[in-house]
C-alpha cells in the first residue's frame, strides 16, 4: 500500500477500531481481531483507537490482535480524555495534566506496550488551555512514552496555538463528501503548518457507504440513533445524495463506499482516511478504494451530485456539537 506522512510514515488508509467494541451495536470480537490481522497483512499500519472505546476493551482487543506480531509494524494512535460510566454514558472531558498522565499509564498497560505512536485528546476542555495540554504531552514525548502529539476536532486558531508549543503531527477530524467544513480554514492551516490530517467518518458512519437502507433497524446501543443525519426527513435527503453518488460509482465499476473513500484520498497527500471496517468483508471493499484514481471528470460529477453543504442535519447532536472546538473555528 502507498504511504503518507502524519509525522510518522503511515499507510495511505488507516483502520479505525471503535466499532469493534462500542457505539455501533454488538460486535464480534473474533471477527474484529481477524479484521485487524487482514488489515495488517494488506499493508495498513495506522491503527486508531481510544481509551474510552468500550471503556478500555478496544485497547485490549488491539493488544490481543498484535500478540505475536511485530509491534513496530503498527502505528498506534490513541485518543483520551472522554469520561464514561458503567452504563456507557458520557460524563464530560478531563484533560488536566494529572489526568493525562493517568490515562496514558492505563493505556500502556492495556496495550501491552511501552509507547504510543500518536497520542491525542479526543476533545478539549474550556477549563484547560490547549497550551497546557500540549505541554504535558511534550513531557510524555521527552520521557519516551509518546512518539508524536496529535489533536482531534480543533479549529485553525487552536491548532496554531498548540503547534507553537510543540510540533503537532496530525489533526484528526471528520471529513467526507458530506462533512466539508474543514476545507474553509482548518485544512489550509494544517497544510501551512505541516500538520497531517487523519480523516475519520469518511463514510459518515455508514450513511454514505451505499449499504444503509431506509427503515434499517439498528441493534443494541447504537449512537447513530441520536445523530440528526440519520433521522426522519434528514435521512431521506441524505440517502438521495447517496443514490446520486451510486450512479457515478456504477459508471466506474466500483462501489459507493469506494468512490467516497477515493474522493477523500484525492484531497491531498497529507490526508489519511481512517476506515471503520468491523469485518473482513467491509475491509476488503474499503481497500479497493486505494486503487481507484478519480479523473477530473469524475471529480466534477461527484461535486455536482454531492455539493458542499448538501447534507441535511448536523453531524452530532446539539450536546456533542458543543464539545467541538472545530465548530468554533
Amino acid at each position: 500500500m502507498d504511504t503518507r506522512s502524519l509525522g510518522p510514515t503511515v499507510s495511505a488508509l488507516g483502520l479505525g477500531l471503535m466499532g469493534m467494541s462500542d457505539l455501533y451495536g454488538a460486535a464480534d470480537e473474533a471477527e474484529g481481531i481477524a479484521t485487524i490481522h487482514a488489515a495488517l497483512d494488506a499493508g495498513i499500519t495506522l491503527l486508531d483507537t481510544g481509551d474510552f472505546y468500550g471503556m478500555g476493551h478496544n485497547e485490549m482487543l488491539l493488544r490481543d490482535a498484535l500478540r505475536g506480531r511485530n509491534r513496530d509494524n503498527a502505528v498506534i494512535s490513541v485518543k483520551f480524555g472522554a469520561l464514561r460510566d458503567a452504563e456507557g454514558g458520557w460524563n464530560g472531558i478531563d484533560v488536566r495534566p494529572v489526568a493525562i498522565k493517568n490515562f496514558l499509564a492505563y493505556t500502556l498497560r492495556r496495550l501491552g506496550t511501552d509507547h504510543v505512536d500518536i497520542y491525542r485528546p479526543a476533545r478539549l476542555s474550556p477549563d484547560v488551555p490547549v497550551e497546557e495540554v500540549v505541554g504535558t504531552l511534550a513531557e510524555l514525548v521527552e520521557a519516551g512514552h509518546v512518539r508524536h502529539i496529535g489533536l482531534s476536532e480543533v479549529g485553525a486558531e487552536t491548532l496554531r496555538r498548540a503547534h507553537a508549543v510543540h510540533p503537532i503531527s496530525d489533526l484528526q477530524i471528520e471529513y467526507s463528501l458530506i462533512s466539508r467544513d474543514p476545507e474553509a480554514a482548518i485544512l489550509p492551516t494544517a497544510r501551512e503548518l505541516g500538520v497531517g490530517i487523519t480523516a475519520y467518518g469518511v463514510l459518515s458512519r455508514g450513511l454514505i457507504s451505499g449499504h444503509w437502507q431506509p427503515g434499517r433497524q439498528t441493534k443494541g446501543i447504537d449512537f447513530r440513533n441520536h445523530l440528526p443525519r440519520f433521522a426522519g426527513a434528514n435521512l431521506d435527503r441524505n440517502l438521495a445524495l447517496v443514490d446520486a453518488l451510486r450512479a457515478i460509482a456504477e459508471a466506474r465499476g466500483v462501489t459507493v463506499a469506494q468512490i467516497a473513500i477515493a474522493w477523500v484520498l484525492s484531497r491531498g497527500a497529507t490526508i489519511v482516511p481512517v476506515i471503520g471496517a468491523r469485518t473482513r468483508e467491509r475491509l476488503t471493499e474499503a481497500l479497493g478504494a486505494a486503487t481507484v484514481t478519480l479523473t477530473e471528470a469524475d471529480l466534477a460529477a461527484i461535486e455536482a451530485a454531492v455539493p458542499a453543504g448538501a447534507a441535511a442535519g448536523s453531524r452530532y447532536d446539539e450536546a456533542q456539537m458543543a464539545f467541538l472546538d472545530s465548530e468554533r473555528a
